[in-house]
């Protein structure tokens, strides 16, 4: 596996199926997992250390302390996706405030795609195929 998708409860779903389309897209192996970092501390702490992905993709609500967990427990690329709610600005703020020393990249709410996107420019700096496959999207993006 490349790039492990966390999310923090079954409702983040719709979320994790936008950087899954993504990765498909772009033939990243990749995997979707539910844990919490409140609910299931433990089981966080034991998949993100037992996992072999080269980049993780957290995605939570409320708090939004998942990508701030899993950022605590690696030292591989971690990148928060803050989820929509009844107050936006607490999931954003959790996962862009983070203290020195631990950081996680940030996307948009519910960019999904984004942090897909992100973690394939990631991994295309030792992978040919998909920096060609980046190329290609940006430039059927321009085309559009």
């Amino acid at each position: 596996m490349t790039v492990l998708v966390l999310i923090g409860s079954r409702s983040d779903m719709q979320v994790a199926e936008k950087a899954s389309e993504i990765l498909k897209e772009f033939d990243i192996p990749f995997e979707i997992q539910v844990v919490s970092a409140h609910r299931t501390p433990e089981k966080l702490v034991s998949t993100v250390k037992g996992s072999d992905a080269s980049v993780f993709i957290a995605i939570a609500g409320l708090s939004a302390a998942l990508p701030g967990a899993v950022a605590a427990n690696t030292t591989r690329p971690v990148i928060g996706v803050p989820v929509s709610g009844k107050v936006n600005l607490d999931s954003i703020l959790a996962i862009v405030q983070m203290p020195k020393g631990v950081p996680v990249a940030t996307v948009g709410l519910d960019r999904g795609d984004n942090a897909a996107l992100l973690a394939a420019e990631i991994l295309a700096l030792n992978d040919e195929k998909i920096a060609a496959k980046l190329n290609e999207f940006r430039a059927k993006l321009a085309e559009s």
